[in-house]
């Protein structure tokens, strides 16, 4: 954390972290429950989070729900070879359609010709079948080529998780 300008500020950024790092809890105020924890004011919590965004530290901040416990349990990481120039554009429009839960680009490789990647959920093979065909649709002739990789195993997700820092 390159702005923290001393070990406390360090200290007190890494023990935000380490409270978010697994979700905020589910309560009509995690604001409030976060700032308590680090015997902050909601305002100072609210200003460290910005700032820890801004720094990079803190990438987003966003609703994750559990899509298996919600009935989605068909996934597809679908892939496409857009032209560069059509990038900016159709990455937009695909990462718009409600059933694309994230989508970005990536730099092609000599043996994988795709750029756009879009993971699409589903409550059957056959749904997430459609939404691929539909994204065929939406990016037309600026897309050479693509395939669906389909889930075959639920895997932990999680992101990275800092050590507790020793008081």
């Amino acid at each position: 954390m390159s702005v923290c300008t001393s070990r406390s500020e360090d200290t007190l950024a890494h023990r935000l972290i380490e409270l978010t790092q697994a979700g905020l809890p589910l309560l009509d105020d995690p604001w409030a429950w976060l700032a308590e924890q680090l015997e902050l004011s909601i305002e100072s919590t609210l200003d460290l989070l910005k700032r820890l965004q801004a720094e990079g530290a803190i990438r987003r901040i966003a609703a994750v729900p559990n899509h298996y416990r919600l009935g989605y349990r068909y996934n597809g990481m679908t892939v496409w070879d857009v032209r560069d120039t059509d990038m900016p554009r159709l990455g937009a429009l695909i990462g718009a359609q409600p059933f694309v839960s994230h989508c970005y680009r990536r730099p092609r490789r000599t043996a994988w010709r795709y750029n756009l990647f879009a993971m699409v959920h589903g409550r059957s093979r056959e749904e997430i079948d459609s939404y691929r065909e539909h994204l065929r649709y939406l990016l037309g002739d600026a897309c050479a080529a693509d395939e669906m990789l389909v889930s075959s195993r639920i895997l932990k997700k999680t992101g990275l998780r800092l050590p507790p820092v020793p008081r």
